[in-house]
Formats: structure tokens, sequence, C-alpha cells
């Protein structure tokens, strides 16, 4: 009867832990298709918390897995990913401050200047990676800046998938290597890696990756002749009239760009920024802080008040453009929070699959027979692939990625940073080009391409597996420890 009464639990089956994620792909599925663009704002969310839930009911009333590891699990992980919830608020504060001090605005005016049909697409890249590097969000690069870029590049004679595929090209670059990205702070963090640390050494592999699609851009636009030509002027007066543009207003990127240089660490850098942008935003932006505030005129309750909204809430200037209203309104830390739901409800079934033991089941059968960095890196890629073709969002993604190959890396002496920049090179950049990812339905819903007319055309996004397997090949700046056997 005592041997009854203290059996020990089970551990699942690899085959077993299959349920749960064939549930999961099912569920966001459904999701995807009733909700679309919308999947993010709460159906992914309950989708990962319904599946946690599944995980558990198999765990407890099959294998005999108590409750306590459950919730133990749940505890450790999200406790770990407690600094990179504050960064992604203090991300969402920088987003809005920049917009408002005209930083980004100035960014963009003197950007546009250098547009000019023999350097079209390329311009087009660069710009895009300017702007999601300032942001660090390559879906408001492209639903805004994007746009106007695809109706400059219609007037050009350019075909929509060329000019696509070059915004999205630069937009995911900067993304990638921006200390403001949500995928970016997610990556590190999943593979417990220091932010800057891991935008550091993904330059190894993105820098190779942008300069071959930018050199590609270049000479498409040089050969590319022109059936028309556009006037911009138009829409830099509006971003003119509407904010104080001037060079000056760049010392708050410099300030930025000084903390990351001297490794300040990210929660203080970006708040400093955000303090830097918001007092800069009444010296430079008087009229604009105080219409945030709902007053006419910049006093100290209007001041305050519209730095406040900024910083937290929902703020939208009218520049007399659609496309600059959308590109200048911001979200602040508000914006953030169905991101940090989703990483939430992430973490719990990450946890919930540890906690059961499907996990690591899983994940011994998958990377049984991986040895040596080529074949480590080359296994993470195509997994991050997969699970955006899988559970249709970069966000999942990352986070199996980063969960299903942390113990193998360290098991074949291989530094944890390889593993984020390998989850990033695989897992961020290729959701896009797939037509039922949520990254793949936006883009093409907001620029009005179809996924498989611009797929060809996103150099920087195609290049980017390929350029991780390849460092990886030839062990460029890859430490890798001998490992016992």
């Amino acid at each position: 009867m005592n041997e009854l009464n203290d059996k020990s639990p089970r551990t699942p089956h690899w085959s077993v832990a299959l349920i749960p994620l064939a549930f999961m792909v099912v569920v966001l599925s459904l999701v995807i298709r009733f909700f679309k663009t919308g999947a993010l704002d709460g159906g992914s969310q309950v989708a990962l918390l319904l599946t946690s839930g599944l995980v558990i009911a198999i765990g407890m009333f099959i294998y005999d897995i108590p409750w306590k590891s459950f919730e133990d699990a749940i505890a450790a992980n999200i406790g770990s990913v407690a600094t990179s919830l504050l960064i992604l608020l203090m991300i969402g504060a920088v987003a809005g401050t920049w917009m408002v001090s005209g930083v980004v605005p100035t960014l963009i005016y003197y950007g546009l200047h250098v547009i000019s049909p023999k350097i079209f697409l390329f311009a087009c890249c660069a710009i895009a990676a300017l702007v999601a590097l300032m942001t660090g969000s390559s879906w408001t690069t492209i639903a805004t800046i994007g746009v106007a870029l695809i109706g400059i590049g219609d007037a050009l004679g350019f075909s929509p998938g060329w000019t696509a595929g070059a915004i999205i090209s630069g937009a995911y670059f900067g993304d990638k290597i921006s200390p403001l990205s949500d995928t970016t702070v997610l990556a590190s963090s999943a593979a417990g890696i220091d932010l800057f640390t891991h935008i550091r050494y993904m330059l190894g592999t993105t820098v190779p990756s942008i300069s071959i699609a930018l050199i590609v851009f270049l000479l498409v636009s040089i050969f590319h002749s022109s059936a028309s030509a556009i006037d911009i002027d138009s829409y830099c007066a509006s971003l003119e009239s509407t904010f104080n543009i001037s060079l000056w207003l760049m010392v708050v990127p410099v300030i930025t760009v000084v903390m990351i240089i001297k490794k300040v660490p990210a929660v203080l850098t970006l708040m400093i920024s955000a303090l830097t942008a918001g007092v800069t935003a009444l010296i430079a932006q008087p009229g604009i802080v105080a219409g945030i505030a709902g007053s006419d005129v910049l006093d100290f309750t209007s001041g305050f008040k519209g730095i406040m909204v900024t910083i937290y809430g929902q703020t939208a200037v009218s520049t007399g453009n659609p496309e600059l209203d959308e590109l200048v309104m911001t979200n602040g830390m508000t914006g953030m929070l169905p991101t940090i739901y989703l990483i939430i409800s992430a973490i719990v079934f990450g946890a919930t699959m540890v906690g059961s033991g499907m996990l690591r089941s899983l994940t011994e059968a998958l990377t049984r027979k991986i040895t040596g960095r080529f074949g480590t890196v080359t296994a993470t890629v195509f997994t991050g692939i997969f699970n955006n073709m899988a559970v249709g969002d970069q966000y999942l993604s990352i986070i199996l990625t980063c969960s299903l190959y942390k113990d193998l890396y360290d098991k074949n002496g291989l530094e944890g940073r390889l593993l984020s920049r390998a989850a990033e090179d695989s897992a961020t950049v290729t959701s896009v080009l797939i037509p039922w990812n949520s990254c793949g339905m936006t883009q093409a819903t907001v620029l009005r391409v179809a996924t498989i007319e611009y797929l060809p055309y996103c150099l920087f996004n195609i290049l980017s597996p390929f350029m991780s397997m390849f460092i990886a090949a030839i062990g460029y700046k890859i430490i890798q420890k001998e490992v016992r056997r």
C-alpha cells in the first residue's frame, strides 16, 4: 500500500509531447484565421494558456505529476524574464518620447531627401533600417514609412515586390540590431544572454547579409529605367510644418549610442534615453506637448501631463498627411502590454512543458545525434523556420527554439549568444516570409503586396539563415569548449 501511495511521477514519452503542440497549432490557426492581424491582441495568448492547461491535465491525471512541479516551474520562468518585461515597458516610453520630441521625424525628414530613382531600392532599405533601428519596430516602420515608399516606388516604375522586399529587408535588419526591439529583447532573455552582448554578436551575420542585400538593391536601382518621378517635397513639408526639425535633436540618439557603447545596463540606458527625449520634447516641440495634454499653451501642468501621456499612453499628432499621422502616433508603455501579455502566456506554456518533463523528452529525441557547432546551429535554424510555419508567430517561435536548444548548446560547449543569434537569424526574420504567419499576414495587408509576391525580394530575410549556418561552418568568432564524452 505504501508503494502505491509513494509512487514517483513518470516522464511522458516524446510522442505525448506532440499532443499539446498539435493542439496549440490548431487553436492558433483558428485564432489567426478569424482574428487575422488582431491575433496578438488576446487570442494567441488565450490559445497558449489553453494549451498550458492541457499540458497540466495530461501531467497530473495521467502521469501523476504534482501541481507543485508546475507551480515552481512557472514561478521560476516568470522570474527569469522580469527584467525583460521592464525593458519592454521602457521601450514603449522611448518610442513615445522619441516621436513626440521630433527625433524620429527628423531622421525621416533627412532620410527622404536621399531618395533618387538611381538609388531608390537602396534608399528604401537604408531608410527602413534607420527608422526601425531608432524605433525598435519593423511593424511600425513598414506600416508607416513603408506605405509611403510603396507609393513612391509605383510612381517610379518599380514593381511592388521589389519595393516591398527592400523595405522589409531594411526594417527587419534595423529591428534585429535595435535595443528597443521586443523580439531582440525576447531572444536574448530566452537564451539567458545580456541584451547588448546579443546585439553585438548578431553583427557577425547581420552585417554581411544586409551588405549583400544593399549591393543588389543598388545595382537593380542603377539599371532600372524610371518611368516617372515623384515630388516628395510635400511629404517633407508636412513633417516640417508639424515638428521643429533640427539636427540638434540628434543629441538624444547620440547619448543613447554612447551609453550602449559604454555598456550601461539596458534598463538604465532606455530610462535615461526616454527622460532625455522627454526634456527635449518640452524644449523643441512645446506646442505638440501642450496639445497632447489638451491645452493650447505649455505651462507646468500641461507640460507634466503631456510628457506623462507620451511616456505611458497613446499620442496622436495631426500633420494633414494620413501616412504621417499613422507614423507619428505612438502608444507608449501601454502599447507594450499585449506583447508582455503574450510573453507571460508563452512563459507559462514553456514552464508547464518543463514541469511535466515533456520538453526534456522532446529535446532529447530531437537532439540525440546532433553534435558540433555546424550541426547544432543548422538544427536551430531549421527549427526556428519550422516553428514559424507551425505556430504562426515569431514570438512563440523564438521562445520555443531557445527553450528546445538551450541545454544542447551547454552540452556541446557552445555559448548562449550563439543560440540567441541563430534563433534571430531564423525565427525572427523568416516569419514575414510565411503567408499564414502573423507577420507575413500583417505586412501583406499593410503594403497591399501578397507575401508570395515580395518573398523573392526580401534578400536580407532569405540570406540570414544561410549566413548563420555559413558562419557556423567556418567557425568565425565561435568559441567551443571541449566537451567531455
